[in-house]
């Protein structure tokens, strides 16, 4: 596996993701159809993962995305700012007082709690960043001047509207352009896709999305909607891998776009809204790697979890350039982003390393 990135000193960020971040206000404990106070947190899928690899291990990254310039989108800029991801990127769009112009996304957020599951509520239409076009975001300036190691975004974004298909092909081919690696969640959501074009629709971006991702991040749902492969012999969720049906899939997907360095997925089997056994895989160099184990993981908020694994991939794949290293560093991550409330990563790397040699849960004093 080669990933060839660009020299640290020729770069103002490590790594930039591009995506819709919204305003999750969490009930906590209870329920959003009885509440009476939320916690506001924010988060957002390509988000989180540039988040986790600033906070948690240490990169200098930065969000490109669009907020309404009004009060939430300051409060969006300030939680952004607290976790240390530089806001420079950011475009503001002006909005009318209402909403009626563009608005800023909500996300309402439920954590579950043993045989209920977790409940999600997006409030997320005619947002800033969904309307945002390529012509909003001077991305020869971010990729060419300022230069950026690594990208990272995704399907969720993608299936915002036409104007987010447009901005995340632009984004990628002038990324691919300066030298920058390219990793992409597919992140299928059909009810997303259905208000422009539905499945056809995704497989059109996605496939033309593909032709510049190098790390590409999806389960078997993702890869069959958005890419058109299968993978031969597994159930729908993946609870049984058969690792040779998922090597034939990957090795169709690989043939297809070669440019394809490595593919990556989480495996989640679901006891209960808060026990779940959790692991991943990763195919590099026709090979597939498995992260260790993590059988009975007890939950405190799933939500972020896939983002984090990728973050830690991401972070390995930067670091190390070992493929092995790099799954073990995303379900460790993505493990510990389960166990703290919030859609992102409250670990540090010594606790994500220390979980990936072993470590207990023992009182630290």
């Amino acid at each position: 596996m080669e990933l060839k990135l660009r020299p640290k000193e020729e770069c103002t960020f490590d790594a930039v993701s591009l995506g819709e971040i919204m305003l999750r206000l969490d009930p906590g404990e209870g329920r959003i159809r009885t509440a009476r106070s939320f916690r506001a947190w924010e988060g957002g899928g390509e988000y989180n993962v540039i988040r986790g690899l600033h906070k948690c291990f240490g990169m200098k990254t930065a969000v490109i995305t669009a907020f309404a310039d009004n009060e939430v989108g300051k409060l969006m800029r300030d939680f952004i700012e607290q976790g240390g991801v530089s806001t420079d990127l950011i475009y503001w769009k002006k909005t009318d007082g209402i909403g009626r112009i563009c608005r800023n996304g909500i996300n309402f957020t439920e954590r579950g709690f043993g045989i209920r599951g977790a409940v999600g509520c997006s409030d997320r239409a005619n947002t800033a960043i969904s309307q945002a076009t390529p012509e909003d975001f001077d991305f020869e300036y971010i990729f060419g001047k300022l230069g950026v190691r690594w990208l990272h975004t995704g399907g969720i974004y993608a299936a915002l509207s036409e104007q987010a298909c447009e901005t995340v092909i632009a984004a990628c081919k002038t990324a691919k352009k300066y030298g920058t690696v390219i990793s992409y969640d597919l992140n299928y959501r059909p009810s997303m896709w259905s208000a422009i074009g539905g499945l056809d629709k995704a497989r059109e971006v996605n496939r033309e999305v593909a032709k510049y991702v190098d790390v590409m991040i999806g389960n078997e749902e993702d890869f069959t909607a958005c890419l058109g492969f299968e993978i031969e012999g597994n159930d729908a969720n993946l609870k049984e891998l058969n690792l040779d049906g998922y090597k034939k899939m990957i090795g169709k997907a690989a043939e297809t776009y070669p440019n394809f360095k490595v593919v990556a997925t989480t495996l989640r089997t679901v006891k209960t809204a808060t026990v779940n056994d959790w692991k991943a895989i990763c195919w590099a160099d026709g090979e597939i790697y498995q992260s260790k184990e993590y059988n009975g993981l007890e939950i405190l908020d799933r939500v972020g979890g896939g983002d984090s694994f990728a973050s830690g991939l991401v972070y390995g794949l930067m670091t190390t350039g070992d493929a092995e290293k790099a799954v073990n560093y995303g379900a460790a991550h993505g493990a510990l982003a389960m166990t703290t409330p919030g859609d992102t990563s409250m670990a540090s790397v010594n606790e994500v390393e220390a979980i990936m040699g072993g470590a207990g849960a023992r009182v630290k004093r």
